[in-house]
């Protein structure tokens, strides 16, 4: 006998609950296992690709494993030193672009910038945060990513849990089809498919799109001869999945320091916004579509408000569930809405059926007898 509805709601309001609670504490042990997992998800139809090409599980989870890190060692050997370098110089120069401002302010809008007005008083007291803290900045972010993620147990952990889970990923989804209720399974496995195919058209389309364009604005950026290029396209890249704020910060950014570095040299500020001009027109037409698809049914204002939501309670983990936990919600919604518009609640109860005349019997026979 299957158990009430509101009885087992009330069990898997608990589960989830206490879900909540050990994420809460346990956020910062947590990082490196979903990191590992989230890798495994993303690379399993690599792996899957590779198994119908005749190799064994084993073996194309060595050699996926193998090129990650093979990658990741070159990013850490060449590319970080360098984002890194290319950072704290930024951090350093930030105070006196500050300073050119409002020289450049002031020189051509006297009354705007007037001596103790609004944008004097913003733009002094932000040129003095920078210079006295703008280092100490850095450095809080930099430890405070190195302090969560502990970089020794994060390069060792979360490989170690990628090649596991991706090795095992096919016999963990099927354990866990097998601990379904099995009165709801069909249900759970239809809305599972669809959370599937969310995650799979935006998280792996989403990262590949950031990819080609953070690389593209980088090498563009540093070809044009823009300081901080790889930064600025590094930055760019790495917030496109946040719609229309990656092209915002990065755009700005890339073109503000453009102006400082080639003021007069109109052909070549020209270039920079060409650059991202162009980024945007592949992203609209001809990466997002062909990479992402049009059917994800993640309204970007969802996407934004949950990964602010759950950056604001979970911190950096948060941000790192949010996607999954949108698209999850967006699924179980669009089931619910269309559970509700089938239900009573929603159509209310059916118009009783109108009378219909009908002839006595009697008159039936008189009738007949009549012929």
């Amino acid at each position: 006998m299957a158990l009430p509805i509101r009885q087992q709601m009330t069990y898997w309001g608990v589960a989830l609950a206490v879900l909540l609670v050990l994420m809460w504490y346990l956020g910062p042990v947590l990082l490196p296992f979903l990191v590992g997992a989230a890798i495994a998800y993303i690379l399993d139809p690599l792996a899957d690709r590779l198994e119908k090409l005749g190799l064994p599980r084993v073996v194309a989870t060595t050699v996926i494993t193998l090129i990650g890190l093979t990658v990741l060692v070159i990013a850490v050997a060449f590319l970080i030193p360098m984002l890194v370098q290319q950072t704290n110089a930024l951090v350093r120069v930030a105070p006196d672009y500050f300073a050119a401002l409002r020289a450049w302010l002031t020189a051509r809008f006297p009354d705007m910038v007037a001596e103790g007005g609004i944008i004097q008083t913003a733009l002094v007291d932000m040129g003095e945060a920078i210079r006295s803290r703008g280092g100490e900045l850095a450095q809080q972010v930099l430890g405070y990513i190195f302090g969560v993620v502990n970089a020794v147990v994060f390069i060792v952990v979360v490989p170690v849990v990628a090649f596991y889970l991706l090795l095992d990923w096919d016999n963990m989804v099927a354990r866990i089809d097998e601990m379904l209720p099995r009165e709801h399974v069909g249900r759970i496995r239809r809305i599972a498919s669809e959370i599937d195919a969310t995650l799979a058209s935006f998280v792996r389309g989403q990262l590949t799109v950031c990819l080609i364009l953070g690389t593209y604005y980088s090498v563009g950026l540093m070809l044009v001869g823009l300081q901080f290029g790889l930064v600025v396209g590094a930055i760019a890249g790495l917030i496109t999945f946040i719609p229309y704020v990656g092209a915002l910060i990065g755009g700005g950014l890339a073109i503000g320091l453009a102006l400082f570095q080639f003021w007069g040299d109109w052909a070549s500020i020209g270039l920079v916004a060409a650059i991202f001009a162009s980024g945007q027109f592949l992203e609209g037409n001809i990466l997002t579509p062909k990479l992402v698809g049009s059917s994800v049914g993640l309204h970007p204002v969802w996407l934004l408000f949950a990964l602010a939501a759950f950056g604001s309670i979970y911190g950096f983990v948060g941000m790192l569930i949010a996607v999954p936990v949108a698209a999850a919600l967006g699924v179980v919604a669009r089931h619910g809405i269309a559970e509700y518009k089938s239900s009573l609640l929603y159509q209310g109860n059916p118009p009783d059926p109108e009378p219909q005349l009908s002839v006595p019997r009697d008159a039936d026979r008189t009738s007949t007898g009549d012929q």
